[in-house]
């Protein structure tokens, strides 16, 4: 269990160091987040993106196409196009997209972040683990998974860096599909899950400051979702806790999201949890 917060550190660091993406903003004359959105755009394949929650939109957003910036920007610059609703990378943007990704795997040959031998075990480790749970038949609904094939689809050299980056690029996306799965089963929206997480967690005093912790939701929609969840007894109080009810739906919701995302991993994985755990962690702190 100590492994999951570890997949977003890694992808937060393993590029913070890669200048590629910043001098190719300025070369294109735009910014980076138009960029780094046509990058993501260009995982959807020839599906391309649509504007629905867990695609362009995020899952736990009330305020719809706040991407929509990013995408006139892209556009401007012959990155991307709009067609029948849905978004797609033109080929000036696969050609775009494919650089810096070219780039970025360069840039992974350079780092050495623990041992050869141990980064080559657990590359090969953590790949298996995907390889596992994006095969598995559940979540039977799965919208970031495939984003992790069309990622890793120039194929990676086993125990390298960049299957290490694959395999937990690819584990979070399937967390993703696992998570959404779960608090769908249990009747919940994005946006009221988000709000029931971060009472769980006791992140906000009130609830002026649980509107500022969220600015992809409106202040009316925080207040709505805050209404529905004292009425259903899982949030109290003016301080934004939740209540023993709320705690054991949520606890249930994370319970369920580790089920689908670790049943499926082989057994020789799931024996080294403890050991991939503490090398990841040790890869992280490396990368900072």
């Amino acid at each position: 269990m100590a492994i999951p917060p570890l997949l977003p550190q890694f992808l937060n660091k393993r590029r913070s160091k890669l200048t590629y993406a910043l001098t190719k903003a300025e070369e294109l004359g735009i910014d980076r987040p138009a960029l780094v959105w046509v990058v993501n755009l260009s995982y959807r394949g020839e599906r391309g993106g649509a504007a629905e929650p867990g695609d362009l939109d995020s899952a736990y957003a009330t305020i719809r196409e706040r991407w929509l910036p990013m995408a006139a920007v892209a556009r401007g610059a012959g990155l991307v196009e709009e067609r029948g609703g849905r978004w797609r990378v033109t080929a000036k943007g696969k050609a775009v997209a494919k650089d810096l990704h070219d780039a970025a795997r360069a840039h992974y040959e350079t780092l050495a972040p623990i041992a050869e031998k141990d980064l080559a075990e657990l590359a090969q480790l953590l790949d298996a683990a995907f390889v596992a749970a994006s095969r598995a038949k559940e979540p039977a609904r799965r919208m970031h998974t495939p984003f992790a094939f069309a990622y890793r689809a120039d194929g990676v050299r086993p125990g390298s860096f960049a299957q290490l980056d694959a395999a937990v690029y690819g584990l979070w996306q399937v967390r993703d599909d696992c998570h959404m799965a779960a608090w769908t089963d249990a009747a919940m929206s994005g946006p009221e899950l988000e709000i029931l997480t971060r009472a769980w967690r006791a992140e906000a005093a009130d609830e002026a400051a649980l509107a500022e912790l969220l600015p992809h939701q409106t202040a009316d929609d925080v207040h709505a979702s805050l209404d529905r969840l004292r009425h259903d007894g899982l949030v109290e109080g003016a301080a934004i806790r939740t209540t023993e009810k709320g705690r054991r739906v949520r606890q249930r919701i994370e319970d369920e999201t580790d089920r689908l995302f670790f049943s499926p991993w082989p057994d020789p994985v799931g024996a080294k949890g403890d050991w991939i755990a503490r090398m990841l962690s040790e890869v992280n702190a490396a990368l900072t």
